[in-house]
């Protein structure tokens, strides 16, 4: 489980099509303190790309998609921080939440050096490809392997908004490809 989900969500957040889930051999399962480290993480990227996209973005249609993306995943965040000091879990690191973390910074380095309508392009594919591996990783791999049945419920709950960002942001994608 460890590896697929590691080069689904680092394929994606490279903006590399990726999604070998079921190619790669697992090293080890992954613990319910990882799982929700991994929540966690992915709330915090969205954020914080969000934030950078309220700045840059040109369009107002933009801009609006990142304000969501920063109320939802700073709502997300907080559930998910709320939930593991509802069950004493301490946040635990994994290479899973490094290579996270190392993909959105190349992808905030890639974004940085665009303005206006590139960035605005660039981003709305980088939320398309993120949401698409973050779905993925929930579905086969996190939902799969968890054991807390809370935890499993809250990706569950989790799911819905997820795939309406992806929906939202391939709708962005058809209007900035359009010139509307």
């Amino acid at each position: 489980m460890f590896k697929p989900i590691r080069a689904a969500l680092l394929g994606s957040l490279l903006l590399v099509p990726s999604l070998a889930l079921a190619e790669e051999a697992a090293a080890k399962p992954l613990n319910d303190p990882q799982i929700a480290t991994i929540a966690l993480t992915a709330h915090q990227i969205d954020v914080d790309r969000g934030k950078v996209a309220q700045k840059k973005a040109k369009s107002p249609e933009v801009k609006q998609f990142a304000d969501s993306m920063v109320t939802d995943h700073t709502t997300g965040k907080q559930e998910v921080l709320d939930l593991a000091k509802k069950l004493g879990v301490k946040p635990q690191e994994s290479a899973v939440t490094a290579d996270l973390k190392k993909g959105a910074k190349d992808t905030a380095n890639k974004l940085k050096k665009l303005s206006g309508a590139d960035f605005d392009k660039a981003y709305v594919d980088a939320e398309i490809g993120y949401h698409q591996a973050v779905i993925d990783a929930v579905e086969k791999v996190l939902i799969p392997g968890v054991k807390n049945a809370e935890v499993k419920d809250a990706l569950e709950k989790a799911l819905p908004t997820l795939q309406g960002h992806l929906q939202h942001a391939k709708n962005l994608q058809s209007m900035l490809a359009s010139g509307s």
